[in-house]
């Protein structure tokens, strides 16, 4: 049994580092590299020779693999390429593009889906979604500091106090929860919104003041993803949000619904009354942005107000980032590989919720 690591083009991370090779030789599988795949990610092929695993051309490692792994999916053209019965383990995000299974289904291939990962506990271990969102909320905080024109933390000095900077996070999900930690370090007086009641305890065991807005859906059954909101609800977020926001100096957004185009929290209006200076970390880019004025992996400026549209702050930090994307794999693989051998039992929540397309 071949596992092949796959170069990633559009990505700074690889999949699989060379830390990993220990266990996977435990499960019996023998483990190959595409040449270069990790050296944006500070792993070049010497680091993994010396684990053992050989790096080796692109072409080569589709015809020896028996399971292949990616973090971005691979290009129709290539899917072809994939051994037959193979099983090939990626990112391909069904619940936001809902026409990849149907596609997937012409290729004699077993295909998982690590962010169909069942964000339960049993799951937690291989929450792919998870580790990023944490490093991205991180991340947030830190671009947003290099972008502000101020300091976190109070400070008293001879020639005056400065005042600590306001952080509201919009969205307290792993992300926005990381946010509020890393600002709450910083020194940052920080507040937050989201719609689960759930949250406010971890919001406020942060040390934040939970924002609370009246009327949210009941969200007990979304297995810990918000839910979509009523116009009423919204509008009295948004009157709530951009009371707060003309108070705040940075604003972490993060409000994302799973599979539906991301709420509009932050209107125009809000940003031009803004204090000129503030900034703004969309983490919501990508599926439409909490923000009016966001732009999808840019940083624009409108009324002094700095809005920096990235939902992949985590390939950022592409060394870190990949260590946990490969752990979480490796977690997966080691309930689906026995003596050397994929077995893809869906009896297990877990490996049925991830096959979104089988090789038969």
């Amino acid at each position: 049994m071949v596992l092949g690591i796959l170069k990633e083009h559009s990505y700074n991370r690889v999949s699989i580092v060379p830390a990993a090779s220990k266990k996977l030789k435990a499960l019996g599988v023998e483990i190959i590299v595409e040449s270069g795949a990790g050296d944006k990610s500070g792993f070049n092929d010497a680091t993994y020779a010396a684990q053992g695993i050989d790096a080796v051309s692109r072409d080569a490692l589709f015809s020896k693999a028996d399971i292949l792994v990616s973090i971005a999916p691979i290009q129709d053209e290539e899917l072809k390429m994939i051994k037959n019965g193979a099983t090939y383990i990626s990112m391909f995000a069904p619940y936001q593009y809902a026409d990849v299974i149907e596609n997937l289904a012409i290729y004699p291939v077993n295909v998982v889906s690590m962010d169909m990962i069942p964000r339960t506990t049993l799951a937690q271990s291989m929450d792919v979604l998870s580790s990023m969102a944490s490093l991205s909320g991180y991340k947030a905080v830190l671009k947003a500091a290099d972008h502000y024109n101020n300091m976190f933390p109070m400070m008293m000095t001879a020639a005056g106090t400065i005042p600590p900077t306001k952080v509201m996070v919009l969205g307290a999900g792993v992300a926005g929860l990381q946010a509020i930690a890393t600002a709450k370090r910083l020194g940052a007086v920080v507040e937050a919104f989201d719609t689960r009641a759930a949250a406010k305890e971890e919001v406020m065991s942060l040390g934040a003041t939970f924002v609370e807005v009246e009327g949210a859906a009941d969200d007990r059954g979304a297995g810990g993803y918000a839910v979509q909101q009523s116009d009423e609800y919204l509008q009295k977020q948004r009157s709530l949000v951009q009371e707060r926001a003309l108070k705040s100096n940075i604003v972490i957004a993060t409000a994302q619904v799973r599979g539906r185009k991301a709420p509009l929290l932050i209107t125009e209006d809000t940003i031009n009354n803004m204090k000129p200076g503030s900034v703004i970390v969309d983490l919501a880019a990508s599926t439409g942005g909490n923000c009016a004025y966001t732009e999808n992996n840019k940083t624009v400026v409108k009324n002094g107000v700095i809005i920096i549209g990235n939902s992949d702050l985590a390939d950022e930090l592409n060394g870190v980032s990949s260590t946990l994307f490969s752990n979480n794999v490796i977690n997966f693989l080691q309930i689906v590989v026995k003596d050397g051998i994929v077995t893809l039992n869906e009896e297990n929540e877990i490996i049925k919720s991830a096959l979104i397309s089988k090789a038969n």
